[in-house]
């Protein structure tokens, strides 16, 4: 069942659109559970169907098409690599290679501390910086250099 918070959010969420296009707020819908709960289960995106009146399958197909929701955990702070085509032309599989040597897992991988996981994506649309990578969803990390990826863990190590 979504929680109260959750729901409030999607509440707030649904005023944007019309009342016939409840469907229109899925996706903030899987995202507010994720910023919950660290990620979306099956169950959870059976209750956000329910919630907005959808069938769980058009759900399901939202929340896998899009590489910003976690459907298992992934650890604290989620690195996302951008591996489409310019990115790996800019050097994107030597980041994902150094980010599994340093943590020691590989892609879709969580750390035994559950505190990094490791993903790949598609295009971030940022190719100017690539290559690139993504902290949770919520911060954009641009020209990733071992010494750039070293001071990110750091600084991610302490929060």
């Amino acid at each position: 069942m979504l929680s109260n918070q959750v729901q409030e959010k999607i509440n707030r969420e649904l005023k944007k659109y019309p009342a016939d296009q409840k469907q229109s707020a899925v996706m903030s819908a899987l995202r507010f559970v994720q910023e919950e709960k660290g990620w979306v289960s099956s169950d959870d995106m059976t209750d956000v169907a329910a919630y907005l009146g959808m069938p769980q399958m058009a759900v399901y197909e939202v929340a896998t098409f899009y590489h910003m929701y976690n459907l298992k955990p992934m650890g604290k702070h989620v690195l996302t690599v951008c591996t489409n085509l310019s990115c790996t032309l800019c050097g994107a599989l030597d980041t994902v290679e150094y980010i599994e040597s340093k943590l020691g897992i590989g892609i879709g991988g969580v750390t035994p501390d559950g505190k990094f996981g490791l993903r790949e994506a598609e295009c971030m649309g940022a190719c100017i910086d690539a290559p690139l990578l993504t902290v949770s969803n919520n911060r954009l990390c641009g020209r990733m250099t071992p010494q750039k990826i070293d001071q990110l863990l750091a600084e991610l190590d302490k929060s």
